[in-house]
């Protein structure tokens, strides 16, 4: 039986801004695996599997930097961005516009501060 942590899909053959990434936790995924599989972080909120208008909502284009996170449970960089308690993959540094009024909401009513991935609201 495999032990290592889950991982997204490495997305291949990353040309121009046909990679999305999620405006909750960053990860950047091609929008066909966002609609395959949703978010391997976050889908339980975020609810883009099989939903092409909520990849299109939920996630964006318009993201700056990439980082590739092997061991994000012992990543400093993974901390730093938030994402050691995610899964293995390729995150953005910085993603600029905001989760839907009901995504929020939903976190809200959850007890979770939403905190924007556009490096707007830092510690």
């Amino acid at each position: 039986m495999d032990s290592s942590p889950a991982a997204a899909v490495i997305p291949g053959n990353a040309r121009g801004k046909i990679l999305r990434a999620c405006l909750l936790c960053s990860i950047i995924q091609n929008p066909n695996d966002f609609k395959r599989n949703g978010c391997p972080n976050c889908e339980e909120i975020m609810q883009m599997k099989g939903a092409q208008d909520r990849v299109t909502a939920c996630t964006t284009t318009h993201f700056d930097g990439v980082i590739a996170v092997i061991g994000p449970e012992n990543s400093w960089v993974a901390r730093w961005q938030r994402t050691s308690k995610y899964v293995r993959g390729m995150y953005a540094v910085r993603v600029k516009g905001r989760v839907p009024d009901d995504v929020e909401q939903e976190l809200n009513e959850r007890g979770i501060r939403y905190r924007p991935r556009d490096q707007t609201d830092q510690d």
